[in-house]
């Protein structure tokens, strides 16, 4: 019983060690957890829907840019809204 009862929790930490990893793939530029400390700007607390709408607009190139537009269509739309949601969780 008390293997069934730990599942559940041993499968939401590696879903959120899985998005925490997503996210990191952003820290080079939007700095650790989201904190921006360049000129590029900040993702924490940023509200998750705006951080969708700016992935969507990349991801469909309706918005330009160099990189973002890459790394954009790595992700499927559910893990853009999972990555928007850790974003928006973080402390600025």
């Amino acid at each position: 019983m008390a293997v069934a009862v730990g599942c559940p929790l041993n499968a939401h930490a590696q879903d959120a060690n899985s998005i925490r990893g997503m996210a990191a793939t952003c820290a080079n530029c939007h700095g650790t957890e989201g904190r921006s400390a360049g000129t590029v700007p900040g993702l924490a607390g940023v509200d998750k829907t705006q951080i969708v709408q700016q992935m969507q607009d990349f991801k469909t190139g309706k918005r330009a840019s160099t990189i973002m537009q890459q790394l954009a269509r790595g992700f499927t739309d559910a893990q853009i809204e999972q990555i928007a949601a850790w974003f928006s969780a973080q402390k600025k």
